[in-house]
């Protein structure tokens, strides 16, 4: 019978494989895409469809669900697209925001400070208050000094390093305080000028050189201004 005889692959002409081939090989770059496995996948289902036996046709229920996640997956990469266009975006404005801070004096948390002829400026973060608050200095050599600054109250205590003063040659130092007993050790910020900003050439955040505290990354700032 006509009908026994019958088959896609006499009656429709077969879909071009060629063509599609040379098409991918002209663009390497996008064979991975979600849109390109998307066409791929649609042409392979076009081709399935045209070549199947019309007495035991395909479920199309299938095809319809996997088309369904392949545009899932272009909407995923659509929206990493869009976020890494938004990260960049901020990494531009961080890069200019922290320019602008050439020349100003920030406070950086840090213990580890090189003295100069210049006296080095800071304060002590009090959580609560204390009868006796004391600043050890001490030396690449382990020689310390110890500064009194009274009893203070709950909150900021300002302090100041005079070199001149204390008898402190210039050098590599580190800085803690002592409070009264019982309580944990207080967080030290020191204060510099904004001598250069560097941005690494490998990405991640800016760089900022501080007088008397060295390069630090920009998050490392907790206080912008004297």
């Amino acid at each position: 019978m006509s009908i026994a005889q019958y088959t896609a692959l006499t009656a429709d002409s077969p879909v071009s494989t060629v063509s599609n081939e040379a098409t991918v090989a002209s663009n390497p770059n996008d064979m991975n895409s979600s849109s390109a496995l998307q066409n791929e996948f649609i042409t392979l289902m076009v081709a399935q469809i045209q070549n199947q036996d019309p007495l035991n046709p395909l479920d199309g229920t299938e095809y319809v669900s996997q088309l369904a996640q392949f545009s899932q997956v272009q909407s995923m990469e659509n929206m990493s697209g869009l976020m890494q266009n938004s990260m960049v975006l901020l990494d531009n404005m961080q890069v200019l925001s922290t320019a602008g801070l050439v020349g100003e004096t920030v406070y950086v948390a840090s213990d580890n400070f090189t003295l100069g002829d210049d006296v080095q400026q800071g304060k002590i973060e009090l959580s609560h208050a204390s009868n006796q608050v004391t600043l050890v200095v001490k030396d690449a050599y382990g020689q310390t000094t110890e500064v009194p600054l009274g009893a203070h109250g709950a909150g900021d205590v300002e302090f100041s390093i005079n070199p001149e003063e204390l008898g402190l040659k210039p050098g590599e130092y580190t800085v803690s305080v002592k409070v009264q007993e019982g309580q944990a050790e207080p967080n030290i910020l020191l204060a510099g000028k904004v001598e250069q900003v560097r941005i690494p050439s490998t990405g991640g955040s800016a760089l900022v050189n501080v007088t008397g505290v060295g390069s630090v990354p920009f998050y490392q700032i907790s206080q912008f201004g004297a």
